[in-house]
């Protein structure tokens, strides 16, 4: 549903677009989809981390009443999304972390099946990276987003960096390393947050 003249990347509210929730609307691909859900069915480690591109966590844009989505990431395609988290849940995949990363700024949340029920049950971790130099939304921004998605434990886009990641068969620890400036290349790099997935519990929880 782009906007008149507008291609690519979008924001749009759910009311103005019925065709958001085809199912036949695939982020991957058919053959992808089949080829991921059968190396997750086949996968005998304790972590299994699916490393993509973008957010899937569904985040909603117009703080308050009513829903707009943007449409170039999973949002775009939440009938994909639902099969996916789906076959997490019912094949009891063994610690689903999905690492993702395109919007400038850090994301942490919990996967579930149905975002807009709270008592939706935690099937997944996501983890999203933030740009090495390239600008986000102002934070402000991000803040009002937050009441209306519970489900994100973190959203922050005041600084560049990147996530260390240690993982042990009791826990995975993630520590978002923040940048001071990307300005001066001996800048100082601090943690801005860590969060612990303990093994068979999924969801983040701040260390």
């Amino acid at each position: 549903c782009p906007r008149p003249g507008r291609g690519g990347s979008n924001v749009v509210p759910v009311a103005n677009c019925p065709e958001l929730f085809d199912p036949a609307l695939t982020l991957l691909g058919l053959e992808q989809e089949k080829w991921l859900y059968e190396g997750l069915a086949a996968s005998r480690t304790r972590w299994n981390v699916i490393a993509q591109q973008t957010v899937m966590a569904q985040v909603d844009r117009t703080p308050g009443e009513g829903q707009s989505f943007w449409t170039d990431g999973w949002d775009g395609y939440p009938a994909a999304r639902e099969r996916l988290l789906g076959f997490l849940s019912e094949r009891r995949i063994a610690n689903p972390v999905v690492l993702g990363g395109d919007v400038h700024q850090f994301n942490v949340a919990d996967l579930k099946r149905d975002f807009d029920d709270p008592g939706s049950s935690v099937v997944a971790s996501e983890f999203v990276g933030t740009s090495i130099t390239s600008q986000g939304w102002p934070q402000d921004t991000l803040n009002r987003f937050l009441p209306d998605n519970p489900h994100m434990k973190l959203m922050e886009s005041r600084y560049r960096g990147y996530a260390r990641v240690e993982v042990t068969a009791k826990e995975m620890r993630v520590e978002l390393r923040a940048m001071e400036t990307v300005k001066v290349r001996d800048a100082a790099c601090s943690t801005l947050a860590t969060f612990v997935v303990e093994d068979g519990k999924p969801g983040p929880q701040p260390a």
